[in-house]
């Protein structure tokens, strides 16, 4: 088997049969080892990396077909072997790897022979000058083609460099605790530090970590950790404690009168950026609320949210606004089938009012009781026209309200007769009339010729007579069309 022997971190080339012409009618070249196929290359084609492991990035092939290496390590020490396919022909030539370093000084062999029996007893001592890299390295010996199990020698070197860092779950905030680790990377590390707090000095032995608990926000600042013998290598850190303080005006319970006004007031303080929001009955409100004249539809239950970062806050007031209740509408209508009169009486008032009406009805209807407004229907039948009275109350007075319903059922003969007797009553009302004003001018030109008096005066009578007769006429003609 065949020998070669690369510098360790350079890269190291393999030949493929000692380096011997490729033959004429090769198809494929592949390089492998015990672990699995490197690479293959095809004739007149470019090689394909196959390897997935730690090599995957490491090696090519020369135009000679040998194997490249680069960067080569202590555990490169291996047997690779070239695999050729020429015409009908599969050829294998494998080649031992081993990697010397710089940091080898030398390698000393001793040999002892037994007289007696003519047997030899070799030795070998291996000089080396570990770095920082060589942490848990293995190291084997071995005679021809076995190995000793392999070793680990513990490579120390003193601390260059310190870092702190900050554990904490979650963001760091007023009440929680904070860990401050110092790491050196020294070996073995140092065991006890000095934990800069605010300026004072906490030194801590055998531990590496030290926590201050229940922080505040007075607790940002800038914190450090040093070696206790060297105390120029420090790190620093400035950590900054999140709080977030709110205030909200009124809270709980606020009983309140139609028609005031109700200041609301949101105090906040906080160590960053706040985003707030608002709700009013769970439903999301585009802008904080504002009480300048209360109705009753502002009553409710209001909820801020203030956030800042993983941080929230929340408080929260229930609004009711009372008042004496006032009816804001009362109305009436003829039923579909002509029979029944349906009265409305419109309410709003705080607590719920309750409405009650001067007559009975045959059936009533109550809407649901929304933002301080209620409306009652009554069905009825009057037989004679009445004046119906709409009264609504709470605990703080009430109201009422009167309308005026006339009857809407008669048989078809007196509806006849009632509507026969309207017309001739008013026809005649009407001829009287026009009697007495032909009698009236009559005689009052009569006069005026007898006495030769100027008519101005008369004159002026007659124009303000006739008025009101046109008047009176006028309206028994509407009353007839009625």
């Amino acid at each position: 088997m065949d020998t070669v022997i690369g510098l360790y971190g350079e890269t190291i080339e393999v030949p493929c049969n000692n380096g011997a012409p490729k033959p004429k009618d090769l198809f494929m070249t592949k390089w492998k080892y015990d672990d699995g196929d490197l690479l293959t290359q095809l004739k007149d084609q470019d090689a394909s990396v196959i390897a997935t492991d730690k090599y995957k990035d490491r090696v090519s092939m020369a135009e000679n077909s040998s194997l490249l290496i680069a960067a080569a390590t202590l555990k490169d020490e291996k047997t690779f072997t070239c695999m050729v396919v020429a015409g009908a022909d599969i050829s294998e030539y494998p080649v031992k790897l081993l990697i010397h370093s710089e940091y080898i000084r030398a390698i000393v062999s001793n040999v002892k022979v037994d007289e007696a029996t003519g047997l030899t007893t070799t030795s070998s001592t291996l000089q080396y000058t570990a770095e920082k890299g060589d942490t848990a390295a293995l190291f084997t010996c071995g005679a021809l083609n076995t190995l000793s199990s392999p070793v680990s020698f513990t490579v120390t070197y003193p601390t260059e460099r310190i870092s702190l860092h900050v554990i904490s779950k979650g963001p760091l905030m007023e009440g929680a605790n904070m860990t401050l680790k110092c790491k050196a990377d020294g070996n073995p590390p140092p065991t006890s530090f000095n934990f800069h707090i605010l300026g004072k000095v906490v030194k801590v032995e055998n531990s590496d970590s030290y926590t201050v608990t229940d922080v505040t926000r007075e607790s940002t600042g800038e914190y450090k950790c040093s070696i206790i013998d060297n105390a120029k290598m420090e790190d620093s850190k400035n950590i900054t404690i999140n709080y977030l303080d709110m205030s909200l005006s009124p809270s709980g319970k606020v009983m309140k009168s139609f028609g005031e006004g109700l200041a609301l007031t949101l105090q906040t303080h906080a160590s960053g950026e706040l985003k707030v929001s608002w709700t009013k009955d769970n439903g999301k409100l585009d802008s904080s609320p504002k009480f300048d004249k209360l109705t009753y539809s502002d009553s409710g239950k209001y909820e801020v949210v203030v956030t800042m970062g993983a941080l929230i806050k929340k408080d929260s007031f229930e609004l009711v606004v009372e008042g004496v209740p006032v009816i804001r509408r009362v109305a009436k209508r003829r039923s579909e089938d002509g029979q029944h009169k349906v009265l409305t009486c419109e309410a709003e008032g705080s607590p719920k009012p309750t409405v009650a009406w001067s007559v009975n009805g045959t059936s009533a209807d109550e809407s649901p009781y929304v933002n301080g407004k209620i409306t009652h229907k009554l069905t009825i039948v009057p037989t004679v026209n009445l004046t119906v009275v709409c009264t609504v109350s709470n605990e703080h007075g009430q109201d009422t309200r009167t309308i005026n319903v006339s009857t809407c059922k008669y048989n078809e003969g007196d509806t006849t007769k009632l509507v026969v007797g309207v017309i001739v009553g008013l026809l005649l009302a009407t001829v009287v009339v026009g009697l007495a004003y032909w009698l009236y001018m009559k005689k009052s030109k009569q006069g005026s010729w007898k006495t030769g008096e100027k008519e101005d005066g008369s004159t002026e009578e007659s124009k303000k007579l006739e008025e009101k007769i046109e008047e009176k006429l006028e309206e028994n003609s509407q009353k007839v069309e009625v």
